[in-house]
């Protein structure tokens, strides 16, 4: 059972020509397989710098503490063992690949967490089995990617990626930004189907708890300051909705 644990963890970005600020404060969290996790807090708390230092990002320093994978030392590993090793991050903010289709990116990303190609007609079977699930039309695995898309696009995008690829821990940092009604149906239905499988993990970074009406988190984590200042179970979301943030962010300065 995959687990992934994150302990004692600060993270520093540049700040200036010479200087470094501390985002992440001592961020301590632990996602099991078959859990789901929603962080919640304001702009600026340090959600997605959490996402982004898990991950491998070079701009985000980690300057003490760790993060292990089944154990191993996720800080060790450049971002391809990462992913590799069952780690997969949803952008919020996807980079445009022209010249690189969406069908040809995703047979690289299969080819490489699996670590042999898959063969073509069952790669194509299995891709448009994906597609079908999330409402896509299949004229888009032509697409070059991510390039015009649109937010909706982009985040059912991200979530045919996660069907494609079967991680063992997903981070999906604001995956229900820009998406309208029916959009956010959709992706949340594929985020259910995957965290369902049971040997997988979910954390869930969002502003808003609409997506939270459709996938339903085992425990929400409140961010403030660069660190978990409150946790609960999913009745903490609605806290949230109806009391805001400022008393978490006024916890998280102290």
């Amino acid at each position: 059972m995959a687990t992934l644990e994150i302990r004692d963890l600060h993270v520093s970005v540049a700040d200036g020509a010479d200087g470094t600020k501390e985002i992440l404060r001592g961020v301590d969290l632990t996602v099991k397989a078959g859990e789901t996790h929603a962080i919640m807090g304001p702009n600026g708390s340090g959600k997605s710098t959490l996402a982004y230092a898990v991950a491998g990002h070079p701009k985000y320093d980690v300057t003490s503490g760790s993060v292990t994978l089944d154990g191993e030392d996720v800080l060790e590993m450049s971002v391809d063992e990462r992913a590799r090793a069952g780690l997969f991050l949803a952008m919020q903010y996807p980079v445009e690949v022209p010249g690189v289709s969406v069908s040809n990116f995703l047979r690289s990303a299969v080819t490489a967490v699996r670590g042999e190609a898959p063969k073509l007609r069952e790669f194509s079977k299995e891709m448009k089995q994906a597609l079908e699930n999330l409402a896509i039309d299949p004229a888009f695995a032509q697409r070059s990617l991510n390039e015009g898309f649109s937010g909706g696009e982009k985040k059912r995008h991200e979530i045919l990626q996660l069907e494609m690829l079967k991680p063992k821990i997903a981070v999906l940092d604001e995956t229900d930004s820009g998406l309208d009604v029916d959009a956010l149906k959709v992706v949340s239905e594929g985020v259910n189907r995957f965290s369902a499988a049971g040997d997988t993990g979910v954390l869930l970074i969002t502003h808003y708890t609409r997506i939270l009406r459709y996938v339903k988190p085992d425990f929400v984590h409140v961010f403030a300051g660069g660190r978990i200042v409150e946790e609960g179970g999913p009745e903490l979301a609605n806290v949230l909705e109806n009391e805001g943030y400022e008393k978490y962010v006024k916890a998280g300065v102290s």
